[in-house]
């Protein structure tokens, strides 16, 4: 793993049942929240393949005591004003389809996220950069 240049992922933006705000019952929110896992985790397979990503030597490192870092950056849908923990908070799920699709336990990330609310994405994106050093 070139260590001065981040993998990038783009994913969807969550949906909004995952927001710790939303008043849902925790069936269909579960339900949800794997649904949401299960994309950026087949999303995060597809940029491996694409990008021919060293899996072997970030788990390496990874298991060495090395951090992943997750430089997360999420544009919003509209510029409505959101909280930005709100946001992180709703991204768990997807996080944890990084994870799954690294095969890394998710114990090993540390995250950067940045709110773009002045730049809105048509439905929303989440760019996720990541890396062995921080920005």
């Amino acid at each position: 793993m070139n260590r001065n240049e981040p993998w990038t992922i783009d994913l969807p933006y969550p949906p909004r049942q995952l927001s710790p705000n939303a008043r849902l019952h925790w069936a269909p929110k579960s339900r949800k929240a794997k649904q949401y896992r299960r994309q950026c985790w087949a999303l995060t397979l597809n940029a491996i393949q694409d990008g021919d990503w060293n899996l072997f030597a970030l788990r390496k490192l990874a298991a060495e005591g090395h951090l992943v870092h997750l430089m997360i950056d999420v544009f919003p849908p509209d510029r409505r004003g959101r909280d930005d923990d709100n946001i992180i908070a709703s991204f768990k799920s997807g996080r944890d389809g990084i994870a799954d699709a690294l095969n890394i336990d998710d114990k090993h990330f540390r995250i950067h996220p940045v709110v773009h609310r002045e730049s809105p994405v048509d439905g929303g994106r989440v760019t996720v950069g990541i890396a062995l050093e921080s920005r």
